[in-house]
């Protein structure tokens, strides 16, 4: 099979990854890719938004399968493109990428739905938000209701802080045109955990859990970010939290969305908080997060090719997902600064430590190549993986070859895994 990844950051080349080790494919492109990517693709210069262009080299070099990894172009309906074409497309089309691409058609699922969630009121005029802050308790979260790349999420302590926030958010379009609705949610206290899941439109099968490090600084310090780091399996999601959430959240919310005629194929990402009174889901996207894709795919045994191809059939029933009895961590290598200024074009060294290394990875993000040098392209530059038996010898690996990699203004957390010592 000839083979399209859309994308360019460390979920793609951790898909491109998996997809090049399948028997069914011949020949792998990734349009816009990136300098880690080339390693298995030929890199096509096409932006993930210009689906016209997309389309158009899919047909003309007789694409078998295109795979979008990135949330904008499926919220904004590039599925619904290739499908118009006669094209075969893994991904939800845009009718159901809503569930991530609006918190509050999300939260209204969950409620319409019982699917377990935080209690939450929407808004889309900035008074009433403040007004209806005098009566809450807090900390209390604030949601950017639209895309804002993983960042439009604040908690706030207090009534001042919340205020500002629905400023930044709905006044000052913090996170641009997201924040012209914004949901306003109880705060939930627990561990997180990420569930991605391959989706049939009727089916749904879970891939093993992993937890994700949203803030930029150690000790969960700092601004969000896209995410500094994770660690797979997560320790906290027990066979008993598993059982409930197949029960009262995975198949529910695949039923919920068939019932509004918003059947959803692809993949559908679970966040949740284990809080006391059980598992309730945080958040969903609808597409593989990054970074949790780059400690998730790495233990995955399956023919990923062939999993894809079954949820476009509808016949995920008959694909057994095993994952490796190991664990994996994954320490982002980020441009000091980032997520708000940082400089690039640093050249990155040490790269090719990774050769021939089994159970290593350095999944590129913001990545490029000038004059046959890598250079950092972005705040988040590469993601380093490395597998274990358990997730004590998984952390220790990730962080010995994070120590591999240089370039000048390098910044990682050094704390990626600190719940390990929890359990």
């Amino acid at each position: 099979m000839k083979i399209l990844i859309i994308g360019s950051g460390g979920r793609e080349h951790a898909i491109a990854y998996k997809v090049s080790k399948s028997k069914l494919t011949d020949q792998l492109f990734c349009a816009p890719g990136n300098a880690g990517i080339e390693e298995y693709a030929t890199c096509v210069p096409i932006g993930v938004m210009e689906f016209d262009k997309l389309a158009a080299f899919a047909k003309n070099e007789n694409i078998d399968l295109t795979i979008v990894g990135p949330d904008d172009p499926l919220v904004a309906g590039v599925v619904d493109v290739f499908e118009a074409n006669n094209l075969r497309v893994f991904g939800p089309r845009k009718n159901a990428a809503i569930i991530e691409g609006s918190k509050s058609f999300s939260k209204d699922l969950m409620k319409k739905y019982n699917i377990p969630t935080a209690a939450y009121e929407t808004f889309t005029s900035s008074e009433k938000a403040l007004e209806y802050l005098k009566t809450c308790d807090f900390p209390i979260v604030l949601k950017a209701d639209g895309l804002a790349l993983g960042k439009g999420v604040l908690i706030c302590t207090n009534l001042e802080e919340a205020k500002a926030g629905v400023k930044a958010i709905m006044l000052d379009k913090q996170f641009g045109s997201a924040g012209d609705k914004i949901v306003i949610e109880e705060f939930m206290t627990g561990r997180e955990v990420s569930v991605l899941a391959f989706c049939d439109g009727t089916n749904i099968e879970t891939m093993t859990s992993a937890q994700d490090h949203k803030r930029a600084g150690d000790g969960d310090r700092g601004l969000n970010t896209g995410g500094m780091g994770t660690f797979s399996p997560s320790p906290f999601y027990t066979e008993e939290v598993d059982e409930f959430c197949r029960k009262y959240i995975y198949q529910a919310t695949m039923d919920a969305m068939k019932a509004e005629g918003r059947e959803f194929t692809g993949i559908l990402f679970f966040g949740l908080m284990l809080t006391k009174n059980g598992p309730k889901v945080l958040e969903y996207n609808a597409r593989f997060g990054d970074p949790e894709t780059q400690v998730v795919l790495p233990r995955m045994k399956n023919d990923i090719v062939e999993v894809f191809e079954a949820c476009i059939d509808g016949r995920l029933k008959k694909i057994n997902l095993e994952f490796n009895d190991n664990a994996a961590v994954c320490v982002i290598l980020a441009s000091d600064g980032y997520p708000e200024h940082y400089e690039k074009g640093f050249i990155i060294d040490g790269l090719d430590k990774f050769k021939g290394k089994e159970g290593f990875y350095a999944f590129h993000a913001g990545t490029k190549k000038i004059n046959g040098e890598i250079v950092t392209n972005g705040g988040r530059v590469i993601g380093i993986t490395a597998t274990g038996k358990d997730l004590k010898e998984a952390r220790s690996n990730a962080y010995m070859a994070a120590g591999w990699v240089t370039f000048e203004n390098k910044y990682m957390r050094n704390d990626i895994g600190k719940a390990i010592d929890e359990v």
